[in-house]
């Protein structure tokens, strides 16, 4: 047990913990929590500074600041990939986000499932798009814990079966009540602790850990030694350049994963939140700030590769931990005190994302299945009680992925969600522009690229884990078959899954729509106007905050 360090990230996770229950006062709340515009977007009141920190917090998680330094870790510059990703889905989904906020305000919208029923008045494809949602977060929110795992377990709680959970379940019992009570307000607040921390931890860490270890250039050379080593294939283990085979996963994954963000419940919640056009505008162009903190992070597996640092055996599997080479790397390198801040701020920012992902999925839930299929009458304040009950059931059934299932395979299934999410994009963001795709057409492309995208995700294996299918999102483009056809056979380079399936996705709504159009048959109702996606905060045809 490192008890300095515990006691540290003890006493931080205390004062979260009492944030996150104050939150509940926090601009006004009170009784207005019974209203999901409050519950589940804060009021959609909060200003420049608290968008940008809960966002921050929101996007920039526990699991990617783990994951990143553990996958340049294990594989050298294929981990970067989260650079390039994070530094042009801002420009990407910049006018997007606007829009939607706009036509939000104007509607009432809670979730982008909202958008899509009013867009085309279809109950079927909104709910496509809304459990589409709800899926592709659940494990994602499991990642957080993961995250949270390789904290406790780098300081001593590391125990097999139900007792080495125990401080996990702990931990997220109290993110629960919380949640629960404070909705939005509790992780907004929270980030403003999360985010300060991680600055500090990750600014020390670059500054001191190169000149400890000789500066970046003997960095760069020990690294590049370290990961030409055979691993468990017999394959060297990575390098830190790209090679002819991977440029294409790497530029197709940082493509994908970007507009993928755009369309998480958690990132279209933390900007519905926000209180005008004016501050998402000023957050798309502060939050890459947050890129340089990444690209900073991620050289930190390199250092782990020179210090000689080894990943933790989890207890639990008898396996190494690759997960716990960050905190190990802060718990070998720095003073025990500076390692519990270290170890606060991952957890911590396991906090705040999985409490903002939980609210996104029970925004979902409570819109767009419960209200439309079971009690299409629901009050407002039955619509808030139904979200508060949904966050508890989505969090406790990310705990049962860690509880139940390989930690390994909850990462597997991040993938699955990533391919996921990104099926919604013609329904979702094509649709903030123009209605030309017809519903069948989307819901056809839908079925297609979903069903595609998860086939060609089984097929691939993962030998380093023993995983026979769903091993990862890179598929060699010889194993890509239409229909019996291999295009590219013989072909060693790799692409991404998720943007494969998109693109059959994409080109089966176009078939569909053609034909649809041409036999003019109806597509729906449209209750949105080309003023919408332009209206301003303070607008006469904005609806007023709470009123549906």
């Amino acid at each position: 047990m490192q008890w300095t360090e515990l006691v540290v990230f003890s006493a931080l996770f205390l004062l979260v913990t009492v944030l996150g229950f104050v939150a509940s006062r926090w601009k006004n709340a009170g009784s207005s929590l019974d209203h999901l515009d409050e519950w589940g977007l804060g009021g959609r009141k909060f200003g420049s500074w608290i968008t940008w920190f809960m966002v921050g917090g929101d996007l920039y998680t526990a699991y990617t600041f783990v994951a990143v330094p553990a996958l340049i870790f294990g594989a050298g510059a294929l981990g970067f990939y989260a650079l390039p990703y994070t530094v042009i889905v801002y420009p990407l989904v910049f006018l997007p986000l606007l829009r939607m906020w706009s036509v939000s305000r104007v509607h009432g919208y809670v979730t982008t499932a909202d958008f899509v029923r009013g867009r085309y008045g279809s109950r079927t494809l909104a709910f496509l798009v809304a459990i589409t949602g709800i899926v592709a977060t659940m494990p994602y929110i499991a990642l957080q814990l993961v995250g949270l795992e390789a904290v406790l377990r780098t300081m001593g709680l590391n125990a097999g079966g139900l007792l080495g959970h125990l401080p996990l379940l702990i931990a997220f019992l109290i993110l629960a009540l919380y949640t629960y009570q404070s909705g939005l307000r509790a992780p907004a607040l929270i980030a403003f602790v999360k985010d300060g921390l991680i600055y500090v931890v990750i600014l020390v860490a670059a500054i001191y850990l190169p000149s400890k270890f000789g500066g970046w250039g003997h960095i760069f050379d020990s690294a590049s030694d370290a990961l030409a080593k055979p691993g468990a294939n017999g394959k060297p283990k990575g390098s830190i350049f790209l090679t002819g085979s991977n440029q294409l996963q790497y530029a197709t994954l940082a493509l994908g994963s970007a507009l993928a963000l755009f369309l998480y419940p958690h990132m279209q919640t933390g900007i519905l939140a926000s209180k005008s056009r004016k501050v998402i505008k000023k957050n798309m162009m502060a939050l890459p700030i947050y890129s340089v903190l990444l690209g900073v992070l991620a050289m930190l597996g390199y250092i782990a590769l020179t210090s000689g640092a080894k990943p933790i055996v989890n207890h639990a599997t008898g396996k190494p931990d690759s997960n716990t080479i960050f905190p190990v790397l802060f718990d070998q390198q720095f003073p025990s005190w500076f390692a519990g801040i270290a170890f606060a701020a991952i957890g911590i920012g396991a906090l705040v994302p999985a409490a903002i992902m939980s609210i996104g999925a029970a925004n979902l839930w409570t819109r767009n299945i419960y209200k439309e299929y079971v009690n299409r009458g629901a009050t407002p304040a039955q619509e808030a009680k139904q979200a508060k009950l949904a966050s508890l059931v989505v969090k406790f059934g990310a705990v049962a992925f860690i509880l139940f299932i390989d930690p390994q395979f909850s990462i597997d299934l991040q993938l699955i969600g990533g391919v996921m999410i990104l099926q919604t994009l013609p329904a979702v963001a094509v649709a903030l522009y123009t209605r030309w795709l017809h519903i069948r057409g989307l819901v056809i492309g839908w079925f297609v690229g979903m069903g595609w995208g998860l086939y060609l995700l089984y097929t691939i294996p993962n030998p380093a884990t023993n995983h026979a299918h769903f091993g990862g999102s890179a598929l060699t483009l010889e194993k890509l078959s239409l229909l019996g056809w291999h295009p590219f056979g013989g072909s060693q380079t790799q692409i991404y899954v998720g943007v494969v399936a998109l693109a059959a996705n994409a080109v089966v709504a176009v078939v569909v729509t053609v034909i649809a159009h041409a036999f003019k048959v109806s597509n729906g109702l449209d209750r949105t106007h080309p003023a919408d996606y332009h209206a301003e905060d303070g607008s006469p045809n904005v609806k007023p905050i709470a009123v549906h």
